[in-house]
């Protein structure tokens, strides 16, 4: 699996994007309904819509017509992202709405490149998301030129070089974790 985070880790320097890739941990992570949301087991139970919370039906007036015919795991998750949303506060909905916009704007062909890239990092184990998610907090610590002059150097490496920086990268963290 290590090298797979660390393929997934080169991938999101290679993401000139203003979002956030993946949400640290514990931090609210409001992704708009037209994301792919996280998969959920096939056999997820469905959802009536008259025992949905007053508030969730409210914000979710605009599927009850269809309710009922969306799949389980869809219901789950617009369930759950009207959860998220009535727990922030109206900073994080401020940020949300900027998010979803910055998400509508890009392409769809780049949507679909992040999808894969989120369903990708939802089938790693628990400790190598964790390891993702560190890599990501120290890239996104970065001042901005630094993170740019990273993002240039990946994109313009051949093969032969990314295999070179990944092992390197590897070698890095081995050395730090000896060290600790």
């Amino acid at each position: 699996m290590k090298r797979q985070s660390l393929w997934i880790l080169l991938a999101i320097l290679a993401m000139p994007l203003g979002l956030p890739a993946f949400a640290a941990e514990g931090e609210a992570a409001p992704a708009p309904a037209a994301a792919a949301p996280p998969a959920l087991a096939p056999s997820a139970p469905a959802i009536e819509w008259k025992s949905l919370p007053s508030e969730q039906q409210q914000l979710l007036r605009g599927h009850e017509r269809d309710w009922a015919t969306l799949p389980p795991a869809r219901q789950q998750a617009l369930a759950r992202g009207a959860q998220r949303w009535l727990q922030m506060n109206p900073e994080q909905r401020e940020q949300a709405r900027e998010r979803f916009q910055t998400w509508r704007a890009l392409p769809e062909e780049r949507r679909e490149l992040i999808r894969r890239r989120w369903e990708q990092f939802q089938r790693l184990d628990p400790q190598s998301q964790a390891l993702v998610r560190e890599n990501f907090r120290a890239f996104a610590q970065l001042p901005p030129w630094q993170r740019r002059a990273l993002r240039r150097r990946w994109l313009q490496a051949t093969p032969e070089q990314r295999a070179h920086m990944r092992e390197r990268l590897e070698a890095r963290r081995e050395r730090r974790r000896e060290l600790h």
